[in-house]
């Protein structure tokens, strides 16, 4: 049986260097407001985390779902955008 991580790794992702699409608006939010950190807990691609208290963001490798847009209503703290064209994720099937 094949592992999700290892569909994952058959995904290439085009880095858009100096314009991230995912950025947070407010890091004090995330640090001190937010209780659960459902970000790093949902992002598929584990691009979210929450280690030290403090909240971590790495595009590299975004599955672009949205999830951590969705999870963050309560305080609406998360700037997503599709990438430019040409950039982001390149999903392989197979």
């Amino acid at each position: 049986m094949i592992k999700v991580e290892e569909k994952l790794y058959q995904n290439r992702y085009r880095v858009d260097a100096g314009l991230p699409h995912i950025r947070i608006k407010n890091e004090d939010i995330c640090n001190s407001r937010c209780p659960t950190q459902q970000c790093a807990v949902c992002c598929p691609a584990g691009c979210w985390s929450f280690e030290a208290g403090k909240i971590g963001l790495i595009t590299d490798g975004c599955l672009e779902c949205g999830t951590c847009r969705v999870v963050c209503d309560e305080f609406k703290n998360v700037d997503w955008n599709y990438p430019r064209g040409g950039y982001g994720i390149l999903f392989k099937f197979g």
